[in-house]
């Protein structure tokens, strides 16, 4: 593996008119210098001169305009690929400018799902004349609460609005050509049953009725309180209404979501590149630091837990590309990104921290411009509760679906048994080992359909990812269909720390099918955050592989990645076990997925000298 080097960046899947945006973004952060970056985040400076730049280089309008609307320019799309390494970059110079370009990104997703051709085409014009965008929907008295908005909009005459309300915590506010604002109608019903009542509409952030009020956070960037005030809005401002406006908001959640985990990784590159280097050169009683044991510990695993978000993130562009109204296997894996990638981030930032100390402290260090951020990307564009919401609803259909409920079922079919049997036939089924399974395996061939969607070629082509803007309803997310996710896994079997986590799912498999939640329990979110972590980090495993497989990465690496991920499930294992609401056969299934990794010396020290070697590749110019 090798971290992100501004200094000899690896752009080869990629355009040439792509390639030399990002170039031109690295020369831009290291023309300006370190001490320039670090004084700005200091002074809380607002960043003018990053968006003269991009306004110069046309960044924003070349990255964020889909080719519906790029007037002819070829090299205008919405690619995911290209979007996300973007995200990389500016996370790893500071993710006041990462926020920036993100919140842009909200602030568009309503515009671009919508019909609005007029809209469209002035959004188009704006990004082309450099100006960012801003999301408005999170209120002070609800958050993100979709279902409850006080910014109503009261018809006026035919065709025209006042709009009156308040929004908080709204990014780039301050500034945005276009806010794109939720909303509901007065008079019409809003709510989980009925969605009449909701609108999305467009206001300009220049006019006299928008009443800027304050910037919520201490810090560069600029998180707005607003108000409209009698804001007059016409039917062509008007950008959704009803239960689309609703479908607006989640998707364009789901779009924006995804770059988070893409900061992260930039921000901790950053941070490993300013740590093993200072540690590397630093002697204390007669030892370099990185010979203590206790730091080579700390920066095996950060440099382990980097690899696994690198490798996990990149596979993941590859089913946002590929999303279809057939194949919506991104939702689960977007969610993922957003949460899982973004806390183990925080992780590894820990990690680093404990390895040089009071050196994080000091003011010419990247290492506190992300600390911060870094405690705030698994809260940002949904909490991590509200992702585990969202990926617990593929539970089922992920983790027994299509492949182990198919099998086992086939396993235990009576001789002239129809081949559906029906599910209550299936319980004894989760009791069944590896082995059951593994000879039940060919007979997947007869399943119509047994063997799931196939899994995504690699995505790094030229093409614009218009499915993002078409997502449709945000519902029927129990019937997405997943792969064989047992035959990823066999492919790298053969390594033992793969073959215990693997012994770990037939253990979390049979508690749930075993001694199965009762309907109590699956409403204590508690309890399902942390039933949650045990499902999502097998599809973490899952995707980590598939790249693994693409980029053929050294089997000492994989094998070390899920030593740590071993290591984790057996954590959260012994977490549900001591769940109040947990029964004791449930706590005792708890406890036997509890698995000590399989150690091997000689494996440690091949990834820990693969990272050390990374000790001076890298430091921001000054």
């Amino acid at each position: 593996m090798t971290p992100f080097n501004p200094h000899k960046p690896e752009f080869d899947e990629f355009d040439d008119e792509t390639r030399r945006l990002f170039q031109a973004t690295i020369d831009f952060f290291e023309g300006k210098g370190k001490a320039w970056l670090l004084q700005q985040d200091r002074d809380r400076v607002w960043y003018d001169e990053f968006l003269d730049f991009q306004k110069k280089e046309r960044v924003f309008a070349t990255f964020l305009t889909p080719a519906e609307q790029a007037g002819g320019d070829p090299n205008k799309r919405w690619d995911e690929a290209r979007i996300t390494k973007y995200s990389q970059i500016l996370g790893f110079y500071g993710m006041s400018y990462w926020y920036v370009w993100q919140v842009s990104i909200l602030g568009l997703g309503p515009i671009w799902q919508s019909r609005n051709q007029a809209v469209k085409q002035q959004t188009a014009t704006l990004l082309d004349e450099g100006h960012i965008f801003a999301f408005g929907l999170s209120e002070k008295e609800h958050g993100a609460d979709v279902y409850t908005s006080d910014m109503v909009l009261t018809q006026t005459g035919e065709g025209t609005y006042v709009a009156n309300g308040g929004k908080y915590y709204i990014g780039n506010g301050n500034k945005a050509g276009l806010v794109s604002v939720f909303g509901r109608i007065e008079g019409l019903p809003t709510g989980p049953k009925t969605q009449d009542g909701y609108v999305f509409f467009v206001v300009d952030s220049r006019h006299p009725a928008y009443k800027l009020r304050k910037n919520v956070v201490n810090s560069q960037m600029y998180v707005s309180a607003f108000d409209l005030e009698d804001y007059p809005i016409r039917d062509q401002d008007i950008i959704h209404v009803g239960s689309e406006a609703f479908d607006a908001a989640i998707n364009t959640v789901n779009v924006g979501k995804f770059n988070i985990g893409f900061g992260a990784v930039g921000a901790v590159e950053h941070v490993w590149h300013e740590a093993i280097t200072h540690a590397e050169n630093r002697v204390l009683f007669d030892s370099r630091v990185t010979d203590f044991p206790q730091v080579r510990a700390l920066f095996t695993e950060s440099w382990i837990r980097l690899a696994a978000m690198t490798l996990y993130s990149e596979r993941a562009v590859d089913y946002m590309r590929s999303a279809s109204a057939d194949d919506r296997r991104y939702l689960l894996f977007d969610a993922i990104e957003k949460m899982t990638v973004s806390r183990q981030g925080a992780k590894v930032y820990d990690l680093i921290a404990d390895c040089i100390a009071a050196r994080g402290f000091e003011n010419d260090m990247y290492f506190p411009v992300g600390a911060i951020a870094m405690m705030g990307l698994p809260r940002l564009e949904g909490t991590v509760h509200v992702n585990m919401a969202l990926a617990l609803k593929f539970l089922q259909s992920y983790l027994f679906s299509p492949t182990d409920r198919s099998l086992a079922l086939l396993a235990v079919r009576k001789p002239g048994q129809p081949s559906r049997v029906p599910d209550a036939a299936f319980a004894p089924a989760f009791k069944a080992t590896r082995a059951a399974i593994r000879a039940a395996r060919p007979l997947l061939d007869r399943v119509p359909g047994g063997h799931g969607p196939a899994l995504p070629p690699r995505r790094r082509d030229r093409s614009d990812d218009t499915y993002l803007w078409h997502q449709g309803p945000a519902s029927g997310l129990g019937a997405v269909r997943f792969h064989d996710w047992r035959a990823v896994y066999a492919d790298f079997a053969h390594l033992p720390n793969v073959e215990v986590l693997l012994e770990q799912v037939d253990a979390f498999q049979a508690l749930l099918g075993a001694t199965p939640l009762s309907k109590p329990q699956m409403r204590d979110l508690d309890l399902l955050l942390v039933v949650g972590d045990l499902f999502t980090t097998v599809a973490y495993g899952d995707l980590i592989l598939q790249q693994a497989n693409i980029s053929r990465t050294d089997n000492d690496l994989i094998d070390s990645i899920f030593e740590v991920l071993v290591g984790d499930i057996s954590q959260y294992a012994l977490t549900m076990s001591n769940k109040a609401t947990m029964t004791e056969a449930q706590a005792k299934a708890a406890r036997a997925i509890v698995r000590r990794p399989a150690f091997d010396r000689d494996r440690t020290d091949k990834v820990w000298a693969e990272a050390r070697a990374t000790a001076g590749n890298y430091a921001m110019n000054q």
